[in-house]
């Protein structure tokens, strides 16, 4: 029996934050996520959730998706040939805003079917070959007005949650003077030991951003991350030349072909990819197996759930960023031990829902 799709559900819902997201380019206050089921014929559901910044774009997310559905209902259920059917018959309209996010969710559900089929672990079906990945958490650190000491505070707290040896801190103060600041205290407290990411989202011009990230030389940041606007590739270029620190980017590369201008015009020195962004698993696929790539450090941008599968089968994997954004609704959240999350070994990508959360966080 050929197993085709027959239906999609979404479920809308609001999660709280612990540490409410505040950056250089504006702030977050609550998680509006679109929780996706796709079945199919032969009882296989796949999972995914698609993360929509807004809650009024919780609405349009979802009408988005009725439409897609209207496509794809009767449709084989293989990704590798859903995922190009719809991009050919899309490819008039603009695929980069909520219908780029919808066909990415779609292909990862699909994905999660794929291996269930298989009574795989997605992992193993990408052919992966790692069990642990090394990981920074990315929970905290914000910006925030006031007493740097503070912010090394939350950084000893976010370390001590899974054993990590790593951060994530955000920059783009008003002044850099309160961004030394905050990068000093935050390195004191933590030590050595402990690689400290940094992150500026794109929160800064072309000079601001020359300036701060020469001056931040020397502090021993593992990273800077994007300092410029993510497709001011030549921009970001000049950066990486002038700046000893690495620069990071590519969290919103919205498909395989922005990641190839990218690093043709070596926008960076590492690189990290969102999966609802590059396309699902299959644009994550296509963007690592790159000529270009294959010698850049890959690391991700959220959605741990998902993505460890792929860096378990990256073979420049780099760097999992961890957030526990949508664990108060998965069954089994990703947890970190030692620094270090364990991929999973169960049919699927490991997405399945805590159905008494999701009743209390849904929304109309």
């Amino acid at each position: 029996m050929t197993m085709v799709i027959t239906n999609i559900k979404t479920t809308p819902v609001l999660v709280p934050f612990r540490y409410p997201p505040v950056t250089a380019s504006g702030a977050i206050s609550e998680l509006p996520l679109v929780l996706l089921d796709v079945e199919t014929n032969v009882g296989l559901t796949g999972h995914a959730y698609l993360f929509v910044f807004l809650k009024g774009m919780l609405k349009p997310t979802i009408g988005c998706v009725a439409a897609v559905e209207e496509l794809v209902k009767g449709m084989s259920a293989d990704p590798e040939q859903v995922d190009p059917i719809l991009r050919r018959r899309l490819e008039l309209l603009d695929i980069h805003g909520i219908l780029g996010q919808v066909l990415a969710g779609l292909d990862m559900a699909l994905w999660d079917i794929r291996a269930k089929s298989e009574d795989l672990s997605l992992a193993a079906v990408l052919g992966g070959t790692r069990d642990y990945l090394k990981s920074y958490n990315s929970c905290g650190l914000w910006v925030e007005k006031g007493d740097p000491e503070k912010v090394a505070d939350q950084a000893l707290e976010l370390l001590a949650e899974g054993d990590f040896s790593a951060v994530k801190l955000r920059l783009g103060y008003e002044t850099f003077e309160e961004d030394l600041a905050v990068v000093r205290a935050v390195k004191r407290s933590c030590g050595d030991a402990v690689d400290v990411m940094s992150d500026f989202n794109q929160g800064l011009d072309q000079k601001e951003a020359l300036s701060r990230c020469q001056a931040l030389d020397g502090e021993g940041l593992y990273w800077i991350e994007e300092p410029v606007r993510y497709d001011d590739y030549h921009g970001s270029s000049a950066l990486a030349a002038a700046v000893q620190t690495p620069i990071q980017t590519g969290e919103n590369l919205l498909n395989p072909l922005e990641f190839q201008k990218a690093l043709k015009a070596n926008a960076a020195d590492y690189y990290m990819f969102d999966v609802q962004r590059i396309a699902g698993v299959t644009g994550w696929l296509a963007a690592v197996t790159l000529p270009e790539a294959a010698s850049i450090p890959v690391s991700t941008h959220l959605f741990p759930e998902i993505s460890i599968h792929f860096m378990a089968a990256t073979e420049n994997a780099h760097w999992l960023e961890y957030v526990d954004w949508a664990s108060p609704v998965m069954r089994e959240p990703t947890t970190v031990s030692g620094g270090k999350v364990q991929v999973p070994t169960t049919a699927g990508n490991g997405i399945a829902w805590n159905d008494e959360a999701v009743a209390r966080y849904r929304v109309e």
